[in-house]
């Protein structure tokens, strides 16, 4: 068990405003892990008139940005040398599997934050332009960040670090199921010296979101989460015209063109397609497949998934861990039980808990095929590990089903022809691309198109995210 009884404000280890607490279980055994205060909107309040002293009266926002630079580049120093540990904690309070946590914080967050420190010391903060006036980037104020489960300190820091660098101040909302790892990040912007206000991180659920979201103090929202929640989120912000980014939901497309070899790409949508438990946002869940070679498709991803470890997350070999909570469980396994109704093929898998894992939030790796693009399974974000096929006659059709979503947030394309592939990448309406499985770099931007969300993250782009620009004539 690991416990915290104050919350994190302004810098300063404070006692709660009420009672209430966040017990943590773990999805895999449903064991204890820990318990947090629960904020209050009394917390918010004293979090944003904290951040808000900051920015109008105090140093951060005055410093240079090489004094910024420096105590973020500390802080990353700080945070690479507990990386291990955290990982280990997220493990066990929402179920990623153990491979997942320490590649993403052990080895991805430092260069997610070297590629934004590269961004703000290229940056020319006040600049003279042609015409005599100055150029000037401002930190855009006082800065909600809103954060789910699934990849929190990723979630946290690809928000939280270029605010700061910018000069902004920062109140953190965590998500219940993965509270205690926000205080835990908490400890280390405490020792990393940030001056007094800068930086809260509040563990609270939805109405303390929302009360976050409408509070008069703050300037704009950055929020990953369902595009439900994004909507409510827009059209607060905009009633009150504060700023906003929102990295939303998914429903990718990775299209398999005729000379792909595919056994090559189920191994590569093994990652793309089913990693951290397939509760990922930029999943590509709709594999679209050539007529041509379709069933060889379908039977070179069933084997793949079949061969996948399902089991506790903490262990090595694990590649698909327990959903984050029953509820979520309990939504996966009626896609399934859909997706049978709606007449595709079940492949592989089923609504039925994987034997022996009965004492989790387990789901069995399922696999849909002759599936057609209107059908439910292949429309809304299923955020667990159901994944269809859907056959495509030619390059056009393809094009035209991947296109045909409510979302554009990912997606891949796979052939031996490496331009051809690129060339098709070109014509997806989404946010990112990956050809032959390559992954995504920490210095491109990523975010989404139509529902899948508005703004970017990652490198110079995200941290444009955070900037007002000023025009000085003279």
């Amino acid at each position: 068990m690991r416990s915290y009884g104050k919350l994190f404000i302004g810098g300063h280890w404070v006692d709660p405003a009420g009672p209430d607490i966040i017990e943590v279980h773990s999805p895999h055994d449903r064991s204890a892990v820990g318990t947090v205060p629960h904020a209050a909107p009394q917390d918010v309040d004293r979090a944003v008139a904290a951040a808000r002293a900051a920015f109008d009266d105090g140093p951060w926002p005055r410093t240079t940005p090489g004094e910024r630079q420096r105590t973020v580049a500390r802080f990353q120093e700080l945070y690479t040398a507990r990386a291990a540990e955290f990982a280990a904690l997220i493990t066990a309070e929402n179920g990623s599997p153990i491979t997942v946590t320490t590649g993403l914080n052990v080895r991805g967050l430092p260069e997610q934050t070297a590629a934004y420190l590269r961004a703000a010391a290229g940056l020319e903060w006040e600049e003279k332009l042609p015409s005599g006036a100055l150029l000037r980037r401002e930190a855009v104020g006082v800065v909600a960040a809103i954060i789910p489960w699934n990849a929190p300190h990723q979630s946290a820091l690809v928000k939280m670090v270029p605010a700061l660098l910018a000069g902004c101040t920062v109140v953190l909302k965590a998500s219940p199921e993965t509270a205690i790892d926000a205080l835990a990040l908490a400890e280390v912007f405490a020792e990393a010296g940030f001056p007094e206000g800068v930086v809260s991180v509040l563990p609270a659920g939805r109405e303390t979101s929302q009360y976050l979201v409408a509070h008069p103090g703050v300037d704009k929202v950055a929020f990953t989460g369902s595009t439900a929640a994004g909507r409510e989120i827009a059209a607060t912000a905009g009633a009150r015209l504060k700023r906003v980014s929102l990295e939303l939901g998914g429903k990718s497309a990775a299209i398999v063109l005729d000379d792909a070899d595919p056994t090559a790409v189920a191994r590569g949508l093994m990652y793309h397609s089913l990693g951290n438990n397939a509760e990922n946002c930029q999943a590509h869940t709709r594999i679209l497949a050539p007529r041509s070679c379709y069933e060889e498709t379908v039977q070179a991803v069933r084997a793949m998934m079949e061969s996948l470890v399902v089991g506790d997350p903490a262990r090595p070999d694990t590649f698909i861990g327990p959903m984050v909570r029953a509820g979520q469980q309990h939504r996966v396994r009626s896609f399934i039980e859909l997706g049978i109704a709606e007449g595709a093929r079940l492949v592989t898998g089923g609504p039925e808990v994987p034997e022996g894992l009965e004492g989790g939030y387990y789901v069995t790796p399922t696999l849909f095929a002759d599936v057609d693009n209107s059908m439910r399974i292949a429309r809304e974000e299923i955020f667990g590990p159901v994944l269809v096929v859907i056959p495509f006659d030619d390059v056009e059709e393809a094009v035209r089903i991947a296109n045909d979503s409510d979302y554009g947030l990912g997606g891949g394309v796979w052939s031996a022809d490496h331009e051809r592939a690129v060339g098709i990448a070109r014509r997806i309406r989404t946010g990112t691309m990956l050809v032959n499985g390559a992954m995504p770099a920490f210095d491109g931007p990523f975010g989404g198109f139509k529902a899948s969300g508005i703004g970017r993250e990652f490198g110079a782009v995200g941290l444009d995210q955070y900037i007002e620009y000023k025009s000085i004539a003279v």
